[in-house]
């Protein structure tokens, strides 16, 4: 059986397990309701006696329920068993038969490793966990450097000085304008939004100035930065 159709197979059997619990439920709510509907005193009110049967059709329920979960109960971890969460990362490649293959996988996996790196150091400037935090949109490099696509000409950069456990995220444009460090979204709102309305886009700093000459993080500060 592939793989696709062990998945199937799995579906479909956890649906009927789960369709036959939902089931038991019902026919337990059903038979209790006619029941107590049957076994109420006639004496009693039409609105009393619905009560009533409302009441053994909850007890009914629960204990038609419960022992069908008898039966259900090991179903559901024999298919647990047989069918594990899928994981989220592929497997890893094969052992290299060669040194350049070898050293292939490592670049490939060093880029991922940086810019699975970066998103998750995203959270120190941004803390809304769907934008710089996702590691799909960073491509990492073989330098352990990452960089995120903001806009056409704009793009954020993340640099990390593993020893210190320090990381460092500057805006960098195509147009020769001085790399600005970044330490809030709100900067790099106000770079794009600069941008829009064709005013001169200069960032602001942590400490709110706007002059180019006095950024936190200088040219010779930017080490392997990749190009726009």
């Amino acid at each position: 059986m592939t793989a696709t159709l062990r998945q199937t197979a799995n579906t479909v059997a956890n649906s009927m397990i789960e369709g036959a619990s939902m089931a038991s439920a019902l026919i337990g709510g059903a038979a209790g309701a006619y029941l107590g509907y049957q076994l109420a005193p006639i004496a009693w009110s039409d609105g009393t006696r619905v009560l009533f049967a409302g009441a053994v059709a909850v007890v009914g329920a629960v204990a038609i329920d419960g022992l069908a979960e008898l039966v259900l109960a090991p179903m559901r971890r024999l298919m647990r068993t047989r069918s594990p969460l899928p994981s989220t990362r592929r497997s890893a490649p094969a052992p290299a038969d060669t040194l350049d293959e070898a050293l292939a996988q490592v670049v490939t996996a060093t880029e991922e490793d940086a810019a699975r790196r970066a998103a998750s150091a995203a959270f120190r400037i941004d803390d809304s966990d769907n934008f710089l935090r996702d590691d799909d949109r960073w491509r990492g490099y073989e330098d352990g450097e990452a960089s995120f696509y903001l806009a056409p000409g704009v793009v954020l950069h993340h640099r990390a000085e593993r020893g210190e456990y320090k990381h460092h995220f500057t805006l960098l444009t195509g147009d020769g304008e001085q790399p600005v460090a970044i330490t809030g979204m709100e900067q790099i709102r106000h770079h794009l939004a600069a941008r829009a309305a064709g005013l001169p886009a200069v960032p602001v700093t942590a400490t709110g100035d706007v002059d180019g000459d006095k950024d936190d993080v200088l040219d010779d500060d930017l080490t392997g930065i990749h190009a726009v």
